[in-house]
């Protein structure tokens, strides 16, 4: 029997960080000194804002994402706390609206102007008053709209509502008591029915964030959790912490049974905290120390081991922070996958790291770019405080795709299974009225031959039969696309079904001359003997 090695592929096996030169990096920016540890850095795709050092208060610095090079030393701030601020949130469904914490107890949500931050600003939008110590950490709602959460030294989390009268709030819509110490990281799940948490104690504890109702926590000694992250839809956590020997080390745990982690592994014994960044896309999640200078990346999947090494990108800049740009602000014509901005305190820089799957062909690569979260809320907060859960709205990076082009998911489904997926799948008879329709607007529509003027086709998931008769479709169960965007985005879904089963079939031609070359020494073998 031939022995065959264990190879696992991937097409992110050699995925490779590619740092921006110093012109396209952000150099001269007075960075905190503070030793909070948080990402200090927020990014997305207008904006990038850092936690700058200020004396008599706290500041942060808002720039142009396009403004790379020397940074102004008197370039305006944001400077409207009074005691250093701890971290900054954009708005995921509001590039101009950014959230700041600081130690004097106190959140705000400011606008910042479309042409960036022209003059000092003083006075927030919003100022959320409840709690009774400095406010370490907030968190935006991940599908509703102004919905945010914050958690302080006080060990309580509040979560406010935004779209009232009052320019001063407050009562928060609910305070979760169930921590006994300072809370060190918040994390939402994809509907964002579940916040996971991190604290100072040790715990990882899973929240209904809604009610406040402690669901599950942990209660084990080999692991001290510092940071906490939802893994997309694969009901999974990940941690990272140390171990019993103080060794740096991340565990994935099961959202729905926290008393063993499922997996766990030592990484080093350097002293700084891990942070985690996860891509549910690629299922890629990225592990960058504070104080180190490398960034290692793994492959998740659901099924054992669960976490696939694949390599690290090294580096002799230390980072002290990090910022993430979301998705729709790739460069999807380079194949970025991923985009992290380093703070690197030692020099006053911030360097860009672009994580790059190498492909030679430059156009769209649909197979590293499936539908991804955009920046539209999937509900209210007044739905979402009324027992409303719902996925998020998805969106395309195909370049040249508009906003009517977004999915809304519901809770539950897979976030790379969208509405349009289903549509193309249960119509598979579709295909050649999609492609006679865009012809004919390009001026070149085909004839429909009379062996072709009647093609069955069987739904999927009734009994039904969907005809085309001269270009037309005759069903009672279905109607044909009535836009001009759905009638793209189903032609596109049908391309990308032609373009997997022409890999299979090259794949399975392969295979097939392997197995001729075979038979063909086999009975060489044989004429010899």
């Amino acid at each position: 029997m031939t022995w065959r090695p264990q190879y696992r592929s991937s097409k992110y096996r050699h995925v490779f960080g590619k740092p921006a030169t110093k012109e396209n990096c952000y150099d001269g920016v007075p960075i905190t000194r503070s030793v909070h540890d948080n990402h200090l850095c927020t990014v997305n795709p207008r904006f990038i804002a850092v936690i700058t050092e200020c004396a008599g208060g706290g500041a942060f610095l808002v720039l142009s994402i396009n403004h790379t090079g020397k940074v102004d030393p008197h370039h305006p701030k944001v400077s409207g706390h009074r005691g250093n601020v701890l971290d900054i949130k954009w708005n995921p469904f509001n590039d101009f609206c950014i959230a700041s914490c600081s130690e004097d107890t106190t959140v705000k949500i400011w606008d910042i102007p479309e042409h960036g931050v022209l003059k000092n600003i003083t006075v927030s939008q919003k100022e959320l008053q409840g709690h009774s110590r400095r406010v370490g950490l907030i968190e935006w709602h991940p599908t509703a709209d102004n919905i945010i959460f914050s958690t302080g030294y006080d060990y309580q989390v509040m979560v406010w509502k935004l779209d009232v009268p009052e320019q001063v709030i407050k009562n928060p819509v609910r305070s979760i008591s169930v921590h006994s110490d300072v809370v060190l990281s918040m994390s939402f799940n994809t509907d964002g029915s579940r916040l996971a948490t991190s604290c100072k104690d040790k715990k990882i504890r899973v929240i209904d964030p809604r009610t406040g109702t402690l669901l599950q926590e942990t209660d084990c000694k080999s692991h001290k959790a510092s940071k906490v992250l939802f893994l997309g839809n694969l009901k999974m956590l990940l941690s990272t912490g140390n171990s019993r020997w103080n060794h740096r080390q991340i565990a994935l745990w099961d959202q729905e049974d926290l008393s063993q982690p499922s997996y766990s592994e030592d990484l080093d014994g350097s002293s700084g905290v891990l942070f985690p960044f996860y891509d549910p896309d690629t299922h890629m999640l990225y592990i960058a120390g504070k104080g180190d200078g490398n960034i290692r990346y793994y492959e998740i999947s659901p099924e054992k081991p669960y976490v696939h090494y694949l390599t690290e990108y090294r580096s002799l800049l230390p980072q002290k922070g990090m910022g993430v740009m979301p998705k729709r602000g790739l460069d999807v014509c380079s194949c970025e996958i991923f985009r992290f901005y380093k703070l690197v305190t030692i020099k006053s820089l911030i360097e860009t790291l672009s994580m790059i799957v190498p492909r030679r062909s430059e156009s769209y690569q649909e197979d590293i770019y499936p539908m991804t979260a955009g920046n539209k809320p999937s509900m209210t907060a007044d739905e979402w405080i009324g027992g409303l859960d719902k996925g998020p709205v998805m969106m395309s990076l195909r370049p040249g795709s508009k906003l009517d082009s977004y999915v809304e998911l519901g809770s539950g489904k897979d976030p790379t299974d969208s509405m349009e997926t289903q549509h193309s799948r249960s119509r598979p008879g579709l295909s050649l009225l999609i492609q006679e329709r865009l012809d004919a607007k390009e001026g070149n529509a085909r004839k429909v031959s009379p062996a072709t003027s009647l093609l069955p086709s069987t739904d999927e998931k009734s009994s039904s039969t969907t005809y085309v008769r001269n270009g037309q479709l005759d069903s009672t169960h279905c109607s044909p696309p009535k836009t001009e965007n759905e009638l793209r985005q189903m032609f596109y879904k049908q391309q990308e079904e032609i373009r997997r089963l022409k890999e299979q079939l090259n794949q399975k031609d392969v295979r097939i001359k392997q197995l001729e070359l075979e038979i063909k020494n086999v009975r060489n073998s044989q004429a010899n003997l």
